[in-house]
């Protein structure tokens, strides 16, 4: 049961339109979560996506050998390194291609998928789905951290697992999600 029920509101999957949604409540006050009832979660999903562009990405949860945790800041967000495959290349390959890129590093390993999330925004005025594929890494180097500028990072930092707070208070969902998965953080300290 959610903790602050008033604050979640059920929509029918028959009425729901990802573009109107978001076009209507994206950027309102409140922190409302919606849920969609629908028989199959996945099904809809699938429908949902074949009826809006879909963005294909991957990123990773990057740990060093002081078991410390690699974040970017980027556009007044705490987030994950990540960003859109490229033709033909593979989601791993683009997890760690995107990793180095915009960090400055060389990642050391690679290990398992964490998981995927999904989240909106808006392209040339045309809402767009990303569909994100995280990994756990690895980092034993010691080389300087580098943000890259030109995609809006601006700090590039390894974090203590009880420094998370600072990113827990400004930081997307979906980076929460990633957070959750790995038990990096409890629900508990997840906001609503």
């Amino acid at each position: 049961m959610p903790r602050q029920v008033q604050r979640y509101q059920r929509i029918e999957a028959q009425t729901f339109d990802l573009r109107t949604f978001y076009n209507e409540y994206n950027g309102k006050p409140g922190g409302r979560l919606y849920f969609v009832l629908c028989a199959n979660a996945k099904d809809y999903l699938k429908k949902v996506v074949k009826s809006i562009t879909l963005i294909e990405a991957a990123g990773g949860m990057v740990e060093n050998a002081k078991g410390r945790y690699l974040f970017i800041y980027r556009n007044g967000k705490w987030d994950l390194p990540k960003g859109k495959l490229e033709k033909n290349e593979t989601k791993r390959g683009g997890a760690v291609r995107e990793v180095e890129e915009e960090c400055g590093i060389k990642v050391s390993s690679v290990g398992k998928r964490i998981c995927k999330t999904y989240h909106t925004y808006t392209v040339k005025g045309e809402v767009v789905l990303k569909r994100t594929y995280w990994y756990q890494m690895g980092y034993t180097g010691s080389g300087k951290l580098k943000p890259q500028k030109e995609e809006g990072i601006t700090q590039v930092r390894w974090f203590k697992r009880e420094e998370t707070g600072t990113i827990i208070r400004n930081t997307f969902p979906s980076i929460m999600d990633v957070m959750l998965k790995l038990d990096f953080i409890t629900e508990t300290a997840a906001p609503l």
